[in-house]
């Protein structure tokens, strides 16, 4: 291929495009939001997240789209793969810590309000909050590091604007974290959410402060997991969580990046009895079938913080 070509490919590739190909910083709400307008609920339709999401559906999910639109979304990814290990730099390998959890959790669930406490307390330790980026247990763990340094009450009246639309099909979902975010600004506390647009029905959350949001769910998938290097606190989810879970187990059995990572299990009857995975890694690791895995059954705050602070050396 001649450079003639090359620089015809690329201009093939980024034309008629919502979004850049070559992304110069990472996502935040006002980029992915901008054009909403409180009151306004059909505004969500008008925002660049949601372009970009109706683009995609349109031009093709994955390997069914044409060429020039994987060609650009290669290019975009890799640009925001870059801006993330840059922002990673700021910080210890050992205090990136991840979150993974259902994102049909509700805010009126109270383990939704546990995770944001979690997340809150983590954050004020000097920890970085990383999550899928999307609503649930993913919210909560942005939400948790956007209050972080604030009183509970004011954490409890977050809460309260939130709850007022619980489920993320709500149309009133995007507005009221705006709501929070406004009453609360946030300019120390810093945390990283990592979703998709194959999942884009399901909206980024604009909680986090930088959003590396890709378009190759199999990258942003391997990416929360790899730098994770803190541990990963697992919550209550299905089929995704399990997904996540095993892929952790690997990375951690074969010591992919020099060592394991803790492996929390946040919610006793669920990881034994509802979704028995906690045992079944027990007794793989008794039978010596996995090794190094560092896991953690339990229903407590405190023990998630005594974990992740052990291995940080931060206690």
């Amino acid at each position: 291929m001649t450079k003639t070509e090359i620089i015809q490919q690329f201009r093939d590739a980024a034309a008629d495009k919502p979004y850049k190909l070559f992304v110069d910083k990472l996502y935040n709400a006002e980029l992915l939001y901008n054009e909403y307008k409180p009151g306004q609920p059909d505004s969500f339709n008008d925002c660049f997240d949601t372009r970009v999401y109706n683009h995609y559906m349109k031009s093709g999910k994955g390997c069914k789209a044409p060429e020039d639109e994987m060609l650009a979304r290669s290019l975009h990814d890799s640009c925001i793969s870059r801006l993330m290990r840059d922002f990673l730099s700021d910080y210890p390998e050992k205090t990136q810590v991840g979150i993974m959890g259902g994102h049909g959790l509700l805010r009126t669930d109270k383990q939704y309000a546990d995770v944001v406490y979690i997340s809150k307390r983590l954050t004020e330790e000097g920890f970085l909050m990383i999550s899928g980026g999307g609503p649930g247990a993913m919210e909560a763990t942005h939400l948790g590091a956007w209050m972080a340094g604030r009183k509970n009450d004011e954490v409890k009246l977050a809460l309260d604007i939130m709850r007022k639309a619980p489920c993320y099909k709500d149309e009133l979902w995007l507005e009221t974290a705006l709501a929070v975010m406004k009453r609360f600004p946030q300019k120390r506390f810093r945390s990283l959410g990592i979703p998709t647009w194959l999942y884009g029905h399901e909206p980024a959350t604009p909680l986090a402060t930088h959003i590396a949001k890709f378009f190759d769910n199999s990258i942003r998938e391997d990416t929360i997991l790899t730098y994770a290097f803190g541990g990963i606190i697992y919550t209550p989810g299905s089929a995704g969580t399990v997904q996540e879970i095993f892929q952790d187990v690997t990375q951690n059995h074969y010591l992919s990046f020099g060592y394991s990572s803790p492996m929390v299990f946040f919610g006793k009857e669920f990881w034994t009895k509802e979704m028995p995975i906690y045992p079944l890694l027990e007794g793989l690791m008794a039978t010596g079938k996995m090794k190094n895995l560092l896991l953690t059954l339990t229903d407590s705050q405190e023990d998630i913080l005594k974990v992740m602070k052990e291995f940080s050396g931060k206690e």
